[in-house]
Order: C-alpha cells, then structure tokens, then sequence
C-alpha cells in the first residue's frame, strides 16, 4: 500500500471534520485550534515511523479477516461435500481392524503414490495401536499419471478380496506398498500375478480376473465416489465419529502423531 496516496485522503477527511467543528464553536478559537491541530495532523502524516506501524496492522488485520472467512467458506464447502461420501459397509468396503469401532479413518490411496506408500504404514500402526477404537476403510482413487500401474494394481487387489476374501485384500495391499517404488512404475504389473500366488491364491483364478477388466468398475466407483465427496490428491483421508458423525479431512501424508491427535480431538 502506497502511503503517498493515503495523504490526501486523511488531509480530506481532516478538513471535513474541522470545517463541521468550526460550525458548532466559536469561529476565532476554533480557527487557532484548527490550524495547529493541522499542523500536527500533516506532521505525523509525514512521518513514515508514525504511519507505517499504523498501516501494516490495518493490512496484516485486513489479511487475517480474509483468510478466516475463506477458510470458513472453504470448510462448508466441504461439510457439504461430505454428505456424498457413501456409508462405510462391511458387505463392500475393506475394513482393517475391528469392525465396530468408534472412528473409522476412511483413505482414497492410489498404489503408485509415494505419499501414499508413506502414509500406508502409519495407518497400520494407527490402527494396530488404537485398542480397537479405529477401523481403517481403503477405497481406490487411482491418478492418471500414474496408469495404467495404478488402476491395474487397484483391480489386482480386488481381484485379490474376490478370490480370498478381506484378509487376503490387506495382505496384497500391504505388500504392494511394500515393495513398490511408486511414481507410475513402481510395482511392475507383470508382476501382480505371482504376488497373488505368493499370498497362496490360485493363479488361474486371480489371472482370469485380472485379464477380464472385471473389476475396473469397482475402481471407478470409488474413485467417483470420492470426487464427490471433495477429495483431490492422494491420500485422500476422512476420520469419520460414527456415533456423532463428525468429520475431518485430513489430507496427505500425515504422521502418525497426528492421526493420533484427529482422534483425541474427534473423540471429544
């Protein structure tokens, strides 16, 4: 903000504010008392140490008013967002943990994501240290730039919960994430049929699949789901009070440390 362009402003103003006083008072006192607090008025106008510290609260003030009400509107915006996200269910979701739980951390992951492949194990150990008061849903939202990796190895994990069942879906998924680099050529896809069978699955089964593009649309349906739901990027969390229903969003790869402070938070 230029200070040489508040000057005549202020000298305006203070001209109004002195002719309406001068109306209502004596007029020779009042001219004295006018011209010197003039006087004093242009003098701190002229000094920039007086001014600046007086203009930069105005702004920084100005600032933090903007941000606050962009970030309300902003978490509206996704409060109305979340009313798509669609109910966590036992019947077509993969649920790690116990089933009951309280909270329920609810991740859109892509496999190829480097940030995923980070977060993927903090939320084991967030889980596994919880004493069963959070279960974690993994539901698919794999980025173009990182296919056809990612949704073919988001179509091998189902194809690995359709032949074995919940268990053998998080076995597969955990040791993807293991051994991925990620980046888009992280885990070979050749190779999604043998990690099948490593997990004791039946190649022919698991290879027929695959192949058939079966499970594309399960893939699709999650990741549309999760669109709608206002997730953008990779991993895409929502911890979820199932009997309050409050939620957050807590994007990216967050630490351990604060997936454990959501949940004192939103367990309050």
């Amino acid at each position: 903000m230029n200070l040489k362009s508040l000057k005549p402003a202020l000298s305006g103003l203070l001209a109004t504010v002195l002719l309406l006083g001068s109306a209502t008072n004596v007029l020779s006192a009042s001219n004295d008392i006018s011209a010197d607090v003039r006087k004093e008025v242009e003098r701190l106008l002229n000094d920039e140490r007086f001014m600046t510290p007086i203009i930069e609260r105005g702004i920084n003030n100005f600032i933090m008013k903007q941000q606050a009400a962009a970030e309300a509107e902003k978490q509206q915006a996704k409060a109305a967002q979340m009313k798509n996200l669609r109910p966590v269910s036992a019947e077509v979701d993969h649920i790690y943990g116990n089933p009951d739980a309280p909270v329920t951390l609810v991740e859109y992951s892509d496999f190829e994501c480097p940030y995923c492949k980070r977060f993927h194990f903090s939320a084991k150990d967030f889980v596994d240290n919880s004493k069963g008061q959070v279960n974690w849903v993994y539901r698919h939202y794999p980025l173009s730039f990182h296919n056809p990796g990612a949704q073919k190895e988001a179509e091998a994990s189902e194809c690995a919960a359709q032949q074995g069942g919940n268990d053998s879906f998080w076995k597969y998924t955990n040791l993807i994430y293991l051994r991925t680099k990620a980046g888009g050529k992280g885990f070979p896809i050749a190779k999604l049929v043998p990690l099948a069978v490593e997990i004791g699955l039946d190649r022919a089964s698991f290879d027929k699949c695959l192949n058939s593009g079966s499970m594309a649309k399960r893939v699709s349906d999650d990741f549309k789901n999760g669109s709608a739901s206002g997730i953008t990027g990779t991993p895409g969390n929502i911890l979820i009070n199932n009997k309050t229903k409050e939620a957050l969003f807590l994007n990216g790869a967050v630490s351990l440390q604060k997936l454990q402070a959501a949940l004192k938070q939103i367990s309050q």
